[in-house]
């Protein structure tokens, strides 16, 4: 199902122009055009959904093989040192397309980017019950 208010459905969909890497029956994978590094990718699911709670179990199954075939074809082609791959849900949480997607970062030992948070400090005593409310 698309929604023909999505940015990404209509990118995913061929409605846009991309500079698309890869495409098969569920996914295109688009170059960023506001790249982190060079060969920044977004894996792009054809049929929308807002977020990775609204992913369907059986495209969820599918992502991560593509990211890793992509990660691959990165290292060979591009040389790269390292990965990342960034996935946010929810404003909040840096999503700005409500349109899951996976972003797979090419990293450079001199790409000067970071993907940083600030660690917290909690105590053992905040661990074990946030672990006995997280266990299922």
């Amino acid at each position: 199902m698309k929604d023909a208010n999505c940015i990404f459905c209509k990118l995913a969909g061929g409605d846009i122009p991309t500079n698309a890497i890869y495409e098969d029956d569920d996914f295109k994978v688009i170059l960023d055009n506001g790249p982190a590094t060079a060969g920044h990718a977004l894996i792009l699911p054809k049929d929308h959904s807002r977020n990775l709670l609204d992913l369907p179990d059986e495209t969820a199954a599918k992502v991560l093989p593509l990211a890793k075939k992509l990660a691959q074809r990165m290292k060979d082609v591009l040389g790269c040192d390292g990965l990342n791959l960034v996935q946010n849900n929810g404003s909040v949480a840096g999503q700005t397309v409500m349109h899951f997607h996976l972003h797979v970062i090419p990293r450079y030992e001199s790409d000067d980017q970071r993907i940083l948070w600030k660690p917290t400090e909690p105590d053992d005593e905040q661990l074990r019950n946030l672990c006995a409310r997280l266990k299922f």
